[in-house]
């Protein structure tokens, strides 16, 4: 690892307050810089200037690496200079104007809403079900991130308002709304929790031994229940969060309004779900523009 990298990781985790597993992708990034660094006997984060930086991009470029994975390890670069900079480590940012190669960006995946409802249709009263049919609910309802259900208490939920309050990526704090299907089955959830865990575990979601539930599990889960209802795509939790957005931005083309609800910090991340069907687009207006084709005769 380069010199003060460990120190740079504490600050990621301390005062930045990342996720553990972004913490260990600056990592990975980091002993991947730290190797380059030593193939060229560099030892001091200091020496290296803008030349380097766009060798070693582009020997990265040359082997294969994508685009978007040599994009997050130019992000970290910059940071990591951002950082020594900030402790009086270093004089300048070498990677500051170096531009990854570019990518297309990726659609993401959406379940349509006849999907959904039959992914929520479950109808088993066992207490495990009635678990994962409230976590199930609470994704497409407020659009969480796997992360932020799986570490969700009690005290974030406002049944009263109907509103649950979350700490996303950056340490952020954003405020969404619980829809009345996703709040009824919460309320079921919360009777049937008692056959796993007592009144002083603060986390909603628990395993069946009583533990704050994994996200692994809650991964597995949805898995499981994609498969007992009939779903052929594969299912998981941020394909919930992506089908919120989409139907979300479609039913009210407020784009503020779901960023607000996602967490995102640049309107350019949410713009990703202005990605419209078309024969969906000319379908409505077929039906709902006065002119948009000739009407039968009675």
């Amino acid at each position: 690892m380069i010199p003060a990298g460990t120190r740079f990781l504490a600050y990621l985790h301390e005062e930045r307050g990342l996720s553990p597993r972004t913490r260990a992708a600056y990592g990975r990034d980091l002993q991947c810089f730290s190797a380059e660094l030593a193939a060229h006997e560099i030892s001091d984060p200091n020496r290296v200037g803008e030349h380097e930086i766009r060798r070693f991009i582009a020997r990265l470029h040359r082997q294969g690496l994508g685009a978007r994975s040599i994009q997050r390890l130019l992000s970290a670069t910059r940071s990591f200079y951002r950082w020594l900079m900030r402790e009086g480590l270093a004089d300048h940012n070498p990677a500051a104007a170096v531009r990854a190669p570019r990518t297309g960006r990726k659609l993401p995946g959406t379940l349509d809403t006849d999907a959904v409802a039959r992914l929520l249709d479950i109808r088993d009263d066992s207490p495990l079900a009635v678990r994962d049919k409230a976590m199930l609910e609470l994704f497409y309802s407020s659009g969480l991130r796997l992360a932020e259900l799986a570490g969700l208490r009690w005290d974030q939920l406002d049944s009263a308002s109907g509103l649950v309050t979350v700490r996303g990526k950056g340490n952020k704090t954003r405020v969404v709304p619980v829809g009345s299907h996703a709040a009824a089955a919460l309320a079921e959830w919360r009777k049937a929790r008692g056959n796993f865990a007592g009144r002083d575990e603060p986390v909603v979601f628990v395993s069946s031994r009583g533990d704050p539930i994994a996200p692994r599990t809650i991964q597995s889960r949805i898995r499981h229940w994609a498969r007992r209802q009939g779903l052929p795509q594969k299912v998981y939790p941020h394909l919930l969060r992506h089908s919120f957005a989409s139907h979300l931005l479609e039913s009210s083309g407020d784009l503020r309004a779901v960023q607000e609800l996602l967490g995102h910090a640049d309107i350019s991340t949410t713009q990703v779900y202005t990605h419209l069907d078309f024969q969906h687009l000319a379908s409505v207006y077929d039906k709902a523009h006065p002119r948009a084709r000739k009407k039968t005769s009675p």
